[in-house]
């Protein structure tokens, strides 16, 4: 286990199928949100919108943060 002074214990044991895994189950949540979204507009629901895009915009960062772990060409760095 790696340590910093003072820091979070971390195992770095994290394989690159698990992190795959955790990109696709980001991706299909991404998905519902956007859905529930469209499904808010559509009936003037002004709280589940704002609501929806809370979370989308969320997993979005979570998405990017992830490609770029895994390298994915034409992703940039997530914090720019």
């Amino acid at each position: 286990m790696a340590t910093d002074e003072g820091g979070p214990l971390r195992s770095y044991d994290r394989n690159w199928d698990e992190i795959e895994g955790m990109l696709d189950l980001a991706e299909e949540r991404a998905a519902e949100w956007r859905k529930w979204f469209e499904e808010c507009r559509d009936k003037s629901d002004r709280e589940g919108m704002m609501e929806a895009a809370r979370n989308f915009k969320a997993l979005d960062g979570v998405i990017k943060c992830l490609k770029w772990v895994l390298g994915e060409k034409g992703v940039n760095h997530p914090l720019e």
